[in-house]
C-alpha cells in the first residue's frame, strides 16, 4: 500500500526532483536515497549548477553569509539565502529562492522552491513543498521520545516508515505559526494553517486551521 497521493500535497512542479519524488513508492523514501546515495540526485542537476566547494552544488545568485555552515553534500536553487549562524547538517535540497535563515538547522531535506525558514528554526528528514513557511522558533520534531520507529498517517490509512527518524511532510503554501512544534511523522496538506504556541501532527487535511493548545489531525 502507498502512502500517495501527492496531490494533497503539491500542485505544479516547484522542485528539481519532483517528478522522482512521484515515482517514489512511499515519499519518505526519497529521503531514505538522500541518505544511501546523494549522487543520484547530483547526477540529475542541470548543467547550470556548479560544484561550489566539495560536495556543494549551487545555481545562479546563492547567498550564503560568512557565519553560516554549510556542509556537504548539498545542493543550493537559485536565489536561496543561507543567512547569519544557519547550520546546512548534509543531505539538503533547497530549490529556488530558499530562505535558510539566523540560527535555523537543517539536514536532510528537500525544500521546495521559495520555501522560508527563516529564524531559528529545526527542519530534519522533512519534505517542504512550494511557498511552505515556518513562524519563528517553529520546530520539525524527527524522532519520537521513546526512540521507536515513526508511523505515519494520512487519508490512505496509517504507514509503518521504518525509520527512527522522520519529521514533517509539508504542502504547498502550508503556513505555521511561531514556537510550534510539529510531531514526527506529520502530513500536512497543501495551504494548512497552523497558529502559532501549537503542539500538532499526524493527518492534518489540505486546507486546515487549527486553533487552540494542542491540535492534532489524528494519529
Amino acid at each position: 500500500m502507498t502512502a500517495q497521493p501527492l496531490e494533497d500535497l503539491f500542485e505544479g512542479n516547484h522542485s528539481l526532483f519532483r517528478n522522482l519524488l512521484g515515482d517514489m513508492v512511499q515519499p519518505w523514501d526519497m529521503l531514505d536515497l538522500m541518505e544511501r546515495d546523494f549522487s543520484t540526485f547530483i547526477s540529475l542537476l542541470p548543467p547550470d549548477y556548479q560544484e561550489w566547494r566539495e560536495g556543494i552544488w549551487i545555481a545562479g545568485e546563492v547567498s550564503i553569509a560568512p557565519t553560516a555552515s554549510v556542509l556537504g553534500p548539498a545542493i543550493l536553487g537559485p536565489g536561496t539565502e543561507v543567512r547569519h549562524g544557519a547550520y546546512v547538517r548534509q543531505q539538503v535540497i533547497t530549490g529556488k529562492g530558499c530562505v535558510i535563515g539566523n540560527a535555523t538547522e537543517v539536514k536532510n531535506s528537500l525544500l521546495f522552491d521559495e520555501v522560508q525558514i527563516p529564524h531559528f528554526n529545526y527542519v530534519g528528514d522533512a519534505i517542504l513543498g512550494f511557498r511552505a513557511h515556518l513562524g519563528a522558533g517553529a520546530i520539525l520534531s524527527n524522532f519520537r521520545f521513546d526512540g521507536k520507529t515513526i508511523a505515519l498517517r494520512n487519508k490512505a490509512g496509517r504507514f509503518r516508515t521504518h525509520r527512527n527518524k522522520l519529521g514533517a511532510i509539508i504542502g504547498d503554501s502550508v503556513e505555521i505559526g511561531s514556537n510550534c512544534v510539529i510531531l514526527p511523522g506529520s502530513w500536512i496538506g497543501k495551504r494548512a494553517q497552523i497558529y502559532p504556541l501549537l503542539t500538532a501532527g499526524g493527518y492534518i487535511a489540505p486546507g486546515t486551521i487549527l486553533r487552540g493548545s494542542i491540535a492534532t489531525g489524528g494519529r
